[in-house]
């Protein structure tokens, strides 16, 4: 087992904090729990649907759902990048032009950040609508170093703190972890609470991620491999057109207990669809009147 420094610890202690405080969490009598939920029929994602043709169980009580015109809802992306010494020359041109690309498919209400990961964890531009600066921020990058996926995951995860607005984590890597101090199961427990749909990018040549896929799976999204560098932007627009293209479902929970953690279970009964959606969410009980 490795020894942390002094240094990390205190690092790996402020991060639980921020995902701690960010968890999402919902007064289940006056705000109502809202939740993406991406529809899919084996050849892409199902349009058209309305509120009767899901079923939502919190706990495995049935709910009475209503559906939120996603559209409506900004987005907030955060790009979480491999800038390990293996994506220098053609890989990281390539990839600074994918990030450039889902920048420029965001609109003028939406957000974006960047957060890098090497050996270190860099979280280069918070959650911000100057678009500009993201993108001088990833025409900087400077690859150098081994990769921590893990831990470039946890810290792009605590930028999820608004629960107004729909949060898109795409992470990229083209190698395996090799120096995260977190382990996969902290790193998946923050992931089934935090307010974010994770996207996972892979090279076809890296050895397939199973923490990757248990976090995408647990938040609702996918993973996704690449053959190479040449195809990144093209899946980088395919993931936010993707995203768009998911429900929000809203509901004001009845029939469970306010606090604790609710299971969620989410399906379009009388269709053979696959639905993806987020674990569950964190509930609190509603302050007393005094």
């Amino acid at each position: 087992m490795r020894r942390l420094p002094i240094a990390a610890i205190a690092v790996m202690a402020l991060l639980a904090t921020a995902v701690s405080a960010q968890v999402q969490r919902f007064s289940s009598r006056t705000l109502g729990v809202r939740v993406d939920v991406l529809v899919l029929d084996g050849k892409g994602p199902v349009a058209g649907l309305t509120a009767p043709d899901f079923e939502v169980r919190d706990n495995g009580v049935v709910q009475r759902v209503e559906v939120v015109a996603a559209a409506d809802v900004p987005i907030n992306a955060m790009l979480a990048l491999d800038t390990s010494a293996s994506i220098a020359g053609k890989r990281k041109t390539d990839l600074v032009s994918a990030g450039e690309a889902l920048i420029g498919g965001l609109k003028p209400v939406d957000r974006a950040g960047l957060t890098t990961f090497s050996h270190a964890v860099t979280p280069a531009i918070p959650l911000t609508s100057d678009f500009a600066a993201v993108r001088r921020a990833l025409q900087s990058i400077q690859p150098a170093g081994q990769t921590s996926v893990l831990d470039g995951v946890y810290v792009a995860l605590t930028a999820t703190l608004d629960q107004s607005a729909r949060f898109l984590i795409v992470v990229c890597t083209d190698g395996s972890d090799t120096t995260s101090w977190l382990q996969a199961s902290e790193v998946l427990e923050a992931a089934k609470r935090a307010n974010g749909v994770i996207y996972a990018v892979t090279s076809s040549d890296t050895k397939r991620s199973e923490a990757l896929k248990d976090l995408a799976d647990a938040t609702g999204g996918q993973t996704l491999q690449v053959k190479s560098s040449d195809e990144l932007r093209g899946t980088f627009q395919r993931i936010l057109t993707e995203f768009r293209s998911r429900y929000v479902l809203a509901y004001s929970p009845e029939g469970v207990p306010a606090g604790g953690f609710h299971r969620l279970d989410i399906t379009v009964p009388k269709r053979r669809l696959t639905v993806k959606a987020r674990a569950g969410y964190i509930g609190v009980e509603a302050p007393k009147q005094p």
